[in-house]
């Protein structure tokens, strides 16, 4: 009977190794397919035609805080000479809620010009956004504005869609709200490797929309 037990126990200690081997795998992958690619400050990053920016969520019709920053870093981008067009993507999948239109405003509030502002109004999740802003927008090369949790999962998932990408990662306080993105990232990380492998279409394609043509033609 102990022989028996001792034998479960080593059992479930050799699952329960071989499943967290297994959770982190696609984060390996993750770190190791974009090193080189990360950009700590916006003197560092290259020049791209666009900036790509993920949506985050809105507060009450305004872009959350962690969007804010995101869209601050773009501008900050747009400013030095970095990029030349902003495509902003998110969700506007009820009437009520119109992150792009939120991140439009925001950015045109603080300076750049609205035509040098696109809006995806499906980009529903990372995903989503990399491959419309390929196959939807013709975006061929960006760069990809995030949190520093998310910035790598967006280069891996805008690589397996065609765009040549650097990330631009924004620094953000490690409290409740860092740790709990962070945690987030693990079955993102899962999701992404799927994406990558398969490159399923997004929710919603639609035709090709010339925006950042146009925008980039001014």
């Amino acid at each position: 009977m102990r022989g028996s037990a001792t034998a479960r126990r080593r059992r479930w200690v050799q699952g329960a190794v071989l499943a967290c081997v297994l959770a982190l795998l696609p984060a390996t992958w993750l770190r190791l397919s974009t090193d080189g690619r990360v950009r700590e400050d916006v003197a560092s990053a290259p020049e791209a035609p666009t900036a790509l920016v993920f949506g985050a969520g809105l507060w009450n019709g305004e872009p959350s805080p962690y969007l804010a920053h995101r869209l601050d870093a773009a501008a900050r981008l747009y400013r030095a000479g970095k990029v030349r067009v902003v495509l902003v993507s998110g969700d506007n999948s009820r009437r009520d809620y119109d992150e792009p239109g939120a991140m439009r405003a925001y950015l045109t509030e603080r300076g750049v010009p609205p035509s040098r502002v696109v809006a995806d109004y499906a980009g529903f999740d990372t995903w989503d956004s990399c491959t419309r802003a390929a196959r939807v927008f013709g975006v061929r090369r960006a760069l990809l504005v995030s949190q520093d949790y998310h910035v790598r999962r967006a280069l891996a998932l805008c690589r397996a869609a065609g765009i040549d990408s650097y990330g631009m990662p924004v620094r953000e306080p490690r409290d409740a709200t860092w740790y709990a993105g962070g945690l987030r990232e693990l079955p993102g990380a899962v999701k992404a490797a799927y994406d990558a492998a398969f490159t399923p279409d997004p929710r919603f394609l639609g035709p090709r929309e010339p925006g950042v043509r146009r925008a980039l033609a001014e």
